[in-house]
């Protein structure tokens, strides 16, 4: 009688490993996106928190005051800096690492004739599919 040998070949595991291999390099770009995303949705969190205050403010001095005048958080985990620019709030948020950053910018805009709030960026700076669909160039 002949034994049976028990386990996988060497193609099958190549097989495996070339599967392991192509999934790999599929959801690295997408978890790497998804990341950057996370990391909007930090500096629009603390841009949100400014707007009542800001409104207030406004309301009373015709004028939008600085994060510091409010008190609101100006950084986060990946953000690392809001400041009043013009009529509106800049968030600089890094996308890169600590070592090498890759900062990026994004503003949330208020319109004083429509007393409403408005997400935009740089066009240049090729943020499409990274920041909400609201946000506009």
């Amino acid at each position: 009688m002949r034994k049976q040998q028990k386990g996988f070949t060497l193609i099958e595991l190549m097989i495996v490993v070339a599967i392991i291999g192509i999934l790999a390099a599929v959801a690295i770009p997408a978890y790497s996106n998804y990341i950057k995303r996370a990391k909007f949705t930090d500096a629009l969190g603390l841009l949100a928190g400014a707007k009542t205050p800001a409104e207030e403010y406004y309301g009373l001095n015709n004028e939008l005051p600085t994060p510091e005048m409010i008190g609101i958080k100006t950084t986060g985990k990946y953000t690392t800096g809001i400041a009043l620019n013009g009529n509106g709030y800049q968030a600089t948020i890094n996308l890169g690492s600590d070592t090498t950053p890759d900062n990026k910018t994004i503003s949330l805009v208020y319109d004083t004739t429509t007393a409403e709030w408005s997400c935009k960026y740089a066009s240049g700076q090729n943020l499409e599919g990274l920041v909400p669909s609201t946000c506009t160039p």
